[in-house]
């Protein structure tokens, strides 16, 4: 295995007594510290309706990263395609790569957004929403390769653009995604902090399923990157703290409570009646934990023995921290922690 990439998912999570601007403007300098430590790429989130994350138009937040960076590489992580048309996707992405020239990433990706919001996201809405994700996806990949058979209308439209196109990557944390991704020869996304169970027999799946792409937008050999959720401290107890905000979180979730605002980590603390307890990978056993928290050693030791139990040779963190100033000393540290 080659040595392992970190690469950041980045939701703009919105912290007590700050605004969504700042939110916002934390993104880019998180972009801007990550490509300093050394991180491959930092893609950026979409979440309609919730009050605790600003990231909800990664198009124009990938605009605004690009520009304040030089070298690390900018994407979504994911542009939900189930509610908008592949060709605007691909033009305004084509139209990303022509501004950074090789360096923007286009991940795609399905999800529903609440049965309001659905609605809301669709043009048409004299009939009820439903998308067909296969040939989403499989038309996203004609317009970026402008492969649409001669008998088909599009094949009279290309897309005027740049000859290197925008990465394109799936990104799921399902068995379709994993099935499309396949099939289409792409390289795969899995949401291992969203789905630990089955993040194995998934991306298995994948790998076995695969076959080599026919066009350029495609790949030869499968390719997949891990997402996992992970926190780096000084300490393990800092770690732990700076984890108890996400931990409420997922506790109100499974409550029903959807949209509410973050706390920080000394309040979460007080209502979880704790610091909250970590759970720590065993090499071997293929099975993430939900969060991965601790110092250095701890959590290099966890990335590394993922990756390799999962051969993979890129790892994209998460952490939805809203302790902006820890936040940067996780980014640095996670950065040590794997040399």
């Amino acid at each position: 295995m080659t040595a392992m990439k970190l690469s950041i998912v980045e939701l703009s999570t919105i912290a007590p007594n700050e605004t969504r601007h700042d939110a916002l403007m934390n993104s880019i300098k998180s972009a801007q510290l990550a490509e300093s430590c050394g991180f491959h790429r930092i893609w950026v989130a979409e979440h309609h309706g919730t009050r605790s994350i600003a990231g909800r138009a990664p198009e124009i937040l990938i605009g605004a990263i690009a520009a304040n960076t030089k070298t690390i590489r900018v994407g979504s992580g994911s542009v939900l395609l189930n509610h908008y048309s592949p060709f605007k996707v691909a033009e305004v992405f084509c139209t990303l790569n022509e501004l950074y020239p090789g360096r923007i990433d286009l991940g795609a990706g399905r999800a529903t957004t609440g049965q309001v919001l659905d609605i809301a996201l669709q043009q048409d809405r004299s009939k009820a929403f439903h998308s067909n994700s296969d040939s989403q996806i499989t038309e996203l990949v004609a317009w970026l390769e402008n492969g649409f058979p001669e008998d088909h209308p599009f094949s009279t439209t290309p897309i005027h653009t740049l000859d290197e196109k925008p990465q394109l990557h799936l990104l799921g944390s399902s068995p379709w995604s994993a099935s499309a991704a396949a099939a289409l020869g792409l390289s795969y996304v899995f949401a291992g902090f969203i789905n630990q169970q089955q993040a194995w027999d998934i991306i298995s799946s994948y790998r076995s399923n695969f076959r080599p792409a026919n066009g350029p937008t495609g790949l030869q050999q499968p390719e997949a990157i891990l997402a996992v959720h992970a926190v780096c401290a000084d300490t393990t107890e800092e770690a732990r703290r700076q984890l108890a905000p996400v931990t409420l979180m997922y506790r109100n979730l499974t409550r029903g409570i959807i949209d509410f605002t973050l706390p920080s980590p000394d309040d979460a603390v007080t209502e979880l009646g704790g610091l909250p307890e970590l759970d720590t990978y065993r090499a071997g056993s293929r099975l993430i934990p939900k969060f991965i928290g601790g110092t250095p050693t701890d959590v290099g030791r966890q990335l590394r023995d993922i990756a390799h139990d999962f051969d993979v040779n890129e790892l994209m963190i998460q952490d939805m921290m809203t302790d902006f100033d820890a936040r940067k000393r996780s980014i640095e540290l996670l950065s040590q922690s794997i040399g």
